[in-house]
C-alpha cells in the first residue's frame, strides 16, 4: 500500500459530502456502503464501481482483469466483515466470529505484488492486477490493524447519530470526531446553544 494519505469523500443521500479519513484504506473501503439502513450510501452498485473504488489513490490498484460479480459479492462480504470487526473492537467487545472468518478468508488469497518502475523511483503493482488480490490486501491491513499497536485506538465517532468508525493515529489519540466540520462542529453548535439557553 502506498504511503500517502487515506481518506475519502462521503456523500450524504440527504445532502452535502465532507471528507473523512478512516486512517486505513481498510476502513475506508467499510464505508462504501451497507445492508439495511445503510443501503442509502451504497456506492459499489456493480463490479465496475468496486474497479474504480480500488484505483483511487493511495491503494492506486487499477485492474487489468475486469471485476467479475462473483468478486463484487466477495468485497462486500468482506467490508462487512471489516465494518462489524471495527465496531466490535471499539466497542471493546468480542470479535464476531464471522467477521474474523471473512476477513482470513480474504486474507488467504494472493495480495497485490509492489513492483518498482525501470527508472527506480516509483512503484506499481505487478500485473495482472485482479480484484481478488486488492481485496487481500484490505484484508490483511485489517488484521494488522487489529493485531497492531494502534488496536486500542479503533473509535466510533462520538457523536450520538453517527457511526462511522476511525483508527485514532494523532500522537495525543484525542481524537473524538470523524470530521471536526461535521459531526465535531455540529457538537460545538449544540453546546453553544446550549450555554446560550441557560445563561441569563
Amino acid at each position: 500500500m502506498r504511503a500517502s494519505a487515506t481518506g475519502r469523500v462521503l456523500h450524504d443521500p440527504r445532502g452535502g459530502s465532507f471528507r473523512f479519513d478512516a486512517g486505513a484504506v481498510c476502513l475506508d473501503f467499510a464505508h462504501t456502503g451497507g445492508d439495511g439502513r445503510y443501503a442509502v450510501f451504497e456506492t459499489l452498485h456493480k463490479p465496475a464501481d468496486l474497479g474504480e473504488w480500488l484505483a483511487q489513490p493511495p491503494l492506486a490498484a487499477v485492474m487489468t482483469v475486469p471485476v467479475t460479480a462473483r468478486e463484487l459479492t466477495a468485497a462486500k462480504a468482506l467490508r462487512q466483515a471489516i465494518w462489524d470487526a471495527a465496531h466490535a473492537r471499539a466497542a471493546r467487545r468480542p470479535l464476531p466470529a464471522g467477521a474474523v472468518a471473512t476477513i482470513n478468508r480474504a486474507a488467504a488469497a494472493a495480495p497485490l505484488v509492489p513492483e518498482l518502475a525501470a527508472v527506480g523511483t516509483t512503484a506499481g503493482w505487478a500485473t495482472p492486477v485482479r480484484a481478488t488480490q486488492a481485496l487481500s490486501t484490505l484484508a490483511r491491513e485489517m488484521i494488522e490493524l487489529l493485531s497492531g499497536p494502534l488496536s486500542g485506538r479503533i473509535r466510533e465517532c462520538a457523536s450520538d447519530d453517527c457511526p462511522l468508525v476511525f483508527v485514532d493515529s494523532s500522537r495525543p489519540g484525542a481524537r473524538r470526531w470523524c470530521a471536526m466540520e461535521r459531526c465535531g462542529n455540529r457538537h460545538k453548535l449544540r453546546a453553544l446553544r446550549a450555554r446560550q439557553a441557560t445563561d441569563p
